[in-house]
């Protein structure tokens, strides 16, 4: 199993806690409403990382952050290539990177192609 960074989550609604304990978050796609009710909002294609909520400000720390009408395709394409290929020599036992860390890679990569709508 993939040694994956996990920290204490708590989803808790007015009602109570929804869910509580600990979780992994990965590479995804992000959207921040700029006006809910106009569905005006920015997409960004985001790398793994975490949020951090205080009173009423929401922080999100993650690897990478690239709005999606600024993705370089042919750069997020070499990215995914590399890292699958760096992948495949962790497979063949060829190389010791982290299984992990190549996954949230290639996702991060995928991701960007999907939000440019380019995948």
């Amino acid at each position: 199993m993939t040694d994956r960074k996990k920290f204490d989550v708590s989803l808790v609604t007015p009602d109570g806690p929804a869910y509580e304990g600990e979780a992994t978050l990965k590479a995804g796609s992000t959207r921040v409403y700029l006006d809910w009710d106009a569905g005006d909002f920015k997409e960004f294609a985001t790398g793994p990382g975490f949020f951090q909520v205080q009173f009423d400000r929401a922080i999100a720390l993650v690897d990478d952050a690239v709005l999606a009408s600024e993705v370089d395709d042919e750069r997020a394409r070499r990215q995914l290539e590399e890292a699958q290929a760096e992948l495949e020599r962790v497979d063949r036992g060829e190389s010791s990177a982290d299984r992990w860390q190549l996954e949230q890679r290639i996702r991060h990569a995928e991701n960007q192609l999907t939000v440019s709508g380019r995948s």
